[in-house]
């Protein structure tokens, strides 16, 4: 409690029933709030009102129940002073006591920092050609769009979440949450899109996030199930990222639903290695493998998976590793044509 009444940066600490139990004198002094009427209330009925945005509560709420969301992003606007842009992340603290549900809530003010982008965009704009004006003025305008659909789609998420626990049916809330899986992995991608000054993806940090968000809605005892990330630092273009998150999210989708019946431990691992233009892309599990009767492609949601695979010019390879099953996509060098060696399924 004390650090948090210290912290630098504006933090509060949230209970279970979404009241602010400790503020830090920064948050109540960057925003103008008095103490007195900060503690004891909800974050959204703080002040006069500014913070009451149902999608905070929604994301407070979502937080409180395990769903990891990140850098949600909203204006703050009050009567008689200039408006705020703010980036709010909200995390659910680990406690001995379960019952005990604490959220940190750290909240950045932007405002300057994009006031200061547009600024040297504006001066970029000012000394380019015309071409390279619209050019500027698109890119920021696509960045500001991807923020408003990566935060969309969390939104989206996190109703997916809340209604799979809501369900009666486990068949219902299987469904939702692979389906908040996907949303989450689209996501994902666009807040890496929305942070990056190019069309260009880092992969590796794409799929930390992206396997952290599905670990966090869809393993509820990571000491018993890990779900590893140990791929190679690479780039890629913006397409083939949203074509290799979905796989990625398929497969460990897949994992763990048929890889470790009766709560069996283990570890699903994420690779990607690059060898000159080539690529493999893998999630190996070492679960119960597959069954010796299977077709090679049963239970691998194989109409997507197949599909991802002729867009990315790779092969789909699937190993018995014993323990376990290892799904591999193959991307091979280009032949002297320029051209990869078409998809097909191996084994």
């Amino acid at each position: 409690m004390a650090m948090i009444t210290a912290s630098t940066t504006p933090l509060l600490l949230i209970d279970g029933h979404l009241k602010v139990i400790a503020a830090s004198e920064s948050f109540e002094r960057t925003f103008g709030v008095d103490p007195s009427q900060t503690l004891g209330r909800e974050m959204t009925e703080i002040g006069d009102g500014e913070w009451r945005a149902p999608q905070l509560k929604m994301l407070l709420e979502s937080t409180a129940e395990g769903v990891l969301i990140d850098a949600y992003e909203m204006d703050l606007k009050r009567q008689g002073k200039p408006d705020r842009r703010l980036v709010i992340n909200i995390r659910k603290l680990a406690y001995s006591d379960l019952d005990a549900v604490r959220l940190l809530a750290s909240v950045a003010d932007v405002t300057e920092a994009r006031a200061a982008t547009k600024k040297s965009q504006d001066l970029l704009r000012a000394n380019t050609a015309r071409s390279d004006e619209l050019a500027v003025e698109n890119h920021a305008l696509l960045m500001e769009i991807r923020h408003r659909v990566a935060n969309s789609l969390q939104i989206i998420a996190a109703v997916l979440m809340q209604n799979a626990r809501a369900a009666q049916s486990e068949e219902a809330r299987e469904k939702l949450r692979d389906a908040h899986a996907r949303v989450m992995s689209i996501a994902d991608l666009q807040q890496q899109l929305a942070g990056a000054t190019t069309g260009a993806v880092e992969l590796r940090a794409y799929l930390t996030k992206l396997c952290a968000t599905i670990a966090a809605s869809m393993i509820p005892d990571p000491s018993r199930l890990a779900l590893v990330v140990l791929a190679e630092e690479a780039t890629i273009d913006a397409g083939a990222s949203i074509s290799i998150g979905l796989v990625v999210t398929e497969l460990v989708i897949n994992a763990l639903k048929h890889a470790f019946p009766d709560k069996q431990p283990g570890r699903i691992i994420v690779d990607y290695r690059v060898d000159g233009a080539a690529w493999t892309l893998s999630v190996a599990d070492t679960g119960v493998g597959m069954a010796k009767d299977a077709p090679p492609t049963a239970g691998l949601g194989s109409s997507i998976i197949q599909a991802l695979a002729r867009q990315l010019k790779a092969q789909v390879l699937v190993t018995d590793t014993a323990p376990g099953t290892m799904i591999s996509l193959i991307h091979p060098a280009p032949d002297a044509d320029g051209e990869a060696v078409p998809a097909q399924e191996a084994v």
